[in-house]
């Protein structure tokens, strides 16, 4: 079966050095990879996985153009890049557009690392921009283990965002709504909204993933895994354990997601 992981990160090889002990030390786990490329391909060669998002997260304005330099760098057939924008600056209108004049699919937002509250009004042009450019948006959402837990991109705010901007190609990461799973359930779930299964089910009983998933409209479920948070094979080996039956591991695994990508 094909596989797309529609959610993992890696760094260049000197940033990785010197940012993964410290974000190691704020995870509730360390990371199964060291945050390379090198690690994130081999690790896909060891899962069978054909292709990957990989989505980095600008924290400065001046982290847009080399992080946009880096993931036209690593490019492929296997690693589709997702850079980043910080939705405070204020050229973010501007640079949305850059990135989809480049070529790529989408971008990778992240509340807490960023500092910003989804629904927050400001950031309503920036979303406009990325409705109308049509990139893909793949969110954080929910709690972060490096962070109080103050709701900044939880499903309430998901739904304001959406009515307001209906056409926009938002991805909820991490179920919707990492350790917020409740309020998924009052709010997200069996709605059209794309989600991704990246280092969320593995925290629950598989009886409670199984019916999560299966209670979701099955073309909106995405595989992801937070590589390097998460290994890729035990991640698949997990799904599978859930039992959803063959068109949904299709659709999860591989369809929905080559779909979202325009890929054959």
């Amino acid at each position: 079966m094909r596989i797309i992981d529609f959610h993992t990160h890696a760094f260049p090889d000197p940033v990785a050095q010197r940012i993964m002990p410290k974000l190691n030390e704020e995870a509730e786990s360390p990371a199964v990879l060291d945050g390379t490329l090198s690690s994130l391909l081999a690790s896909m060669d060891k899962a069978a996985i054909e292709k990957a998002v990989l989505g980095s997260i600008a924290t400065k304005p001046e982290q847009f153009k080399p992080i946009l330099k880096w993931s036209k760098a690593i490019a492929s057939e296997r690693i589709l890049p997702f850079p980043s924008v910080l939705p405070a600056d204020p050229q973010a209108v501007e640079r949305a557009y850059i990135i989809a004049e480049e070529g790529f699919k989408g971008i990778k937002l992240h509340p807490q690392f960023q500092g910003f509250r989804l629904d927050d009004e400001p950031l309503f042009p920036f979303f406009k921009a990325l409705e109308q450019t049509g990139l893909l948006v793949l969110m954080h959402t929910g709690f972060d283990m490096a962070f109080e837990r103050i709701r900044v991109a939880d499903p309430v705010r998901i739904v304001k965002v959406l009515d307001a901007f209906p056409d926009l190609k938002l991805i909820t990461t991490h179920f919707g709504a990492w350790k917020d799973w409740d309020e998924v359930r009052k709010h997200l779930l069996g709605k059209p909204i794309y989600t991704d299964v990246s280092y969320s089910i593995q925290f629950m009983p598989k009886e409670e993933a199984r019916e999560l998933v299966l209670g979701h409209p099955r073309d909106y479920v995405l595989f992801g895994t937070d590589s390097p948070w998460a290994g890729q094979r035990e991640t698949i080996e997990y799904v599978r354990s859930l039992e959803l039956g063959p068109e949904w591991e299709r659709s999860v695994f591989f369809d929905n997601a080559a779909r979202l990508l325009g890929i054959e």
